[in-house]
This record gives structure tokens, sequence and C-alpha cells, in this order.
């Protein structure tokens, strides 16, 4: 198959790894991104339509004749832009907007997992403030609270302590109406993206996020300060148990709805002491910054998988994997995850590594285009140092090579990366 047109969805690191391996693939002809980075212009034709804006995203897919979109972000397929591409006949990979419910409400994945037997967690659903404590004491502590909304990775809070597990959950029933509290899992973290459609599902090489924003997983959540895979702790029993148990029966659930789910299945896991997986949460699409360490994992011609999944037809491709290990490192804005600085220069971005298997270069997300050669930062998470390599610490080692001779003034990142699964 060849000459696939591709319109990218989305503007952060994730849709600029989507856009980098397509322009690898054979079979795709040309790419467009809306609206796209600084990051994404390099490898595609960025437009200017939002990705809130459904209508006017179905609208440039058929002015430009695609013939696939790929829906980066949640919250435009929660809000249905894949069901309109479908209207039109355009095939999108991003499921439609009851599968995005996964993601959109945590309420709502909960109650799939139990109706199905999916290890997860215990939760309530909390409405009222005078039922906040009597809610607390019949959960062990650490308590996790978690907002029913799409909150970019930072709607969580994890905390022992009483006082400020009080004050998360008022603050959610107050915004919200309602809050979720759930049973806090001890173990080891780790993702596992799997593609799927109604004819069969792939499962990416096991990725592991750093979540908390300072080293060593200490102070308060953000939407990801690096990653790396394959993650050793994800063993070849853990995987087995994580298929059978958890993507076996939900990907029987999907392919049966009413409407097949076709896109990716992002199951967040917990795996205990003993190597038993637990559902921390799912997303419904490629994570950000898992997809910088697992894009560049395909041997198999990406768009071609893309746009079996979009069609229905994923099991008539066989997807094989590079056996080589990516790293990547997050730099971040002065502030992050709070109040940020922006519009500062960034010197020293466009720096690579060639050196025999050993790949280092830079993925592109909160940055624009200063003039022809220069970016300034423009978002909370500016960009990322990606190593690939024969090992994790040759990937690690270039990652940080690249990302230690980037000058943003205020910027800081995590000098830890890969910590669990180095000696």
């Amino acid at each position: 198959m060849t000459g696939i047109d591709v319109l990218v969805v989305g503007s952060g690191g994730r849709e600029h790894a989507l856009a980098i391996g397509l322009s690898k693939s054979d079979s795709v002809l040309s790419i467009h991104c809306t609206p796209g980075n600084a990051g994404t212009s390099m490898v595609a034709t960025n437009h200017d339509v939002p990705d809130s804006d459904i209508e006017g995203i179905v609208n440039l897919a058929k002015d430009l004749g695609v013939s696939l979109v790929v829906v980066g972000p949640e919250a435009p397929l929660v809000n249905g832009l894949s069901d309109r591409l479908r209207q039109e006949s355009i095939p999108s990979f991003g499921p439609h907007s009851e599968g995005a419910l996964l993601e959109g409400s945590k309420t709502y994945a909960k109650a799939i997992m139990q109706s199905l037997g999916i290890p997860t967690g215990r939760f309530e659903r909390i409405e009222e403030i005078d039922a906040i404590e009597s809610t607390l004491d019949s959960f062990e502590h650490p308590w996790v609270i978690k907002r029913d909304v799409l909150a970019g990775g930072k709607g969580v809070t994890v905390t022992s302590s009483r006082e400020e597990a009080i004050e998360a959950l008022s603050d959610a029933i107050q915004i919200d109406g309602f809050v979720l509290i759930e049973e806090f899992l001890p173990g080891e973290e780790a993702s596992v993206l799997v593609i799927m459609d109604e004819s069969g599902y792939v499962m990416l090489p096991a990725s592991q996020d750093h979540k908390r924003v300072g080293n060593y997983d200490e102070g308060p959540n953000t939407g990801g300060m690096g990653a790396y895979a394959p993650a050793p702790i994800v063993t070849p029993s853990v995987l087995a148990r994580t298929r059978e148990e958890i993507v076996e029966p939900m990907h029987h659930h999907l392919r049966n709805s009413n409407t097949p789910y076709r896109g990716c299945l992002y199951v967040g896991l917990m795996i205990d002491e003993d190597g038993a997986p637990s559902v921390v949460e799912f997303n419904v699409r490629l994570g950000d910054p898992e997809a910088q360490v697992t894009i560049p994992l395909f041997h198999t011609d990406l768009g071609l998988v893309l746009l079996s999944a979009a069609q229905g037809n994923l099991a008539d491709v066989e997807v094989e994997f590079k056996k080589v290990h990516a790293a990547t490192v997050v730099l971040a804005s002065e502030g992050y995850p709070g109040d940020i600085s922006t519009g500062r220069e960034i010197l020293g971005w466009d720096a690579t590594i060639e050196e025999g298997q050993v790949l280092g270069f830079v993925h592109i997300a909160g940055a624009i285009s200063k003039d022809s050669e220069g970016l300034t930062s423009s978002g909370g998470r500016v960009l990322s140092a990606t190593g690939i390599a024969p090992t994790l610490a040759e990937a690690l080692e270039a990652s940080y090579q690249i990302i230690e001779g980037i000058d943003l003034e205020g910027s800081h990142y995590r000098k830890d990366i890969g910590f669990r699964a180095l000696p």
C-alpha cells in the first residue's frame, strides 16, 4: 500500500513523535498537522485549526483529501471527532466518543472493569462534603483522590496527610460536584499501549513514565517528565498476565460494542511484588511521553499499522518491533507544573547524535518558531531529548548528553530517568 495522506491532530510532543514516525513510513505520501508545533512543521505541513474545533478538523480533512486522521489528544476523542470523521467516511485512528469515555470518565472505566472482572483498586464516589471523613476512614492511607474529568494527567492526588486529602476531596466536590477515592495499590507502575480494532490487537513494548516533577518521584504530579521502553519490570510473565487478565477481556468487550474501538488503549498498570498487574487507569490515546519511546521501536511501517486499525483490519498486518531501547527526558519551563514562564529563547534544541547504533534527537512540544531558525518556549513541557540505543544505559546517556546542552532560562528536568531499571 502506498500513497497515504495523513492528518495528525494535536500540538504536543506525542504529535511530533507521530509525525517523525510517519515521515519514515514508506506507505505515507504526505503529512499534515493541526495545529501542530515547531517540531511538526519540520516534517509536516501545519494548519491553524485548533484541536478543539471538531467541525473545523473534519472540514480540513475533507479539503486536504486525506486518507487517514490520527488523533493525538484525548479531548477531541471524548468530544466525538472520530464519530464525525467516520460519518464522512474518513478513517480515524482514535476511538469513538463512547470508547473515549474510558478516559473521559473514571467512574465509567471502573464500572467496565468491575463488570469484566479486571483487577483494579476498590473505589467510592463522594458527592457530599459531609461524607468525606467517614469515607476516608473506610480506606487505608495513602489515599488516592481522582477528579472524574480530563485533567491532562494532573487530576490525581496521592497523600497520607488527612488534611491534604480533605482539601483535595472538598475542592473537587465544589468544582465538579463529585470525586472518586480509590484504594492505594502498592508496587511499581508501567504502561502497556495496545493498538486495537475489532479484528485484533497489538501490544506495544511496555514503557515506564515518571509522573512526579522531582527526582526519585518527589513533588506534584505532572503530565510526565520522562520515560523509557522496554520497561524491565514488565517481565514475560507479567506481560502474559496483562494480556490474559486485562487486554483480552477489554478487547472482547470493545470489539463487540455497537461501534468497535479503533485506536490505542493505554493500560496504566501497577505491578505488585508478586508480579500481579492491576489497572490504575485507562487512557484512549498514545501517552506523552510514552509515545516518544514506543513509536521509534516500530519496525513495521507505522502508517500502514495506523491505517489498518482505523479501517478495522489490523489483524491483516504483522507488526514487528526493533530490538533496541529508547529513553526520553523532558525539559520543562520554569514553574512547571504550576505557573509557568514562557516566551524564552531556546538554544541547542537542534542537537542530534548519530554514532553507530546510538541515535539522539529532540521531540518538540511547547515551543514555537521564533524566526527562520530559533525557537521560544510556549508551554510547560517544552521538549524532550530522546535516545535510541542497543541498551537502556546508552539510550539514557544519549538523552542526557543532548538535554545538558540545551539552554532555556529557568528550565528544569529530572536527572534520574530510568533509575528503577538501572543498578
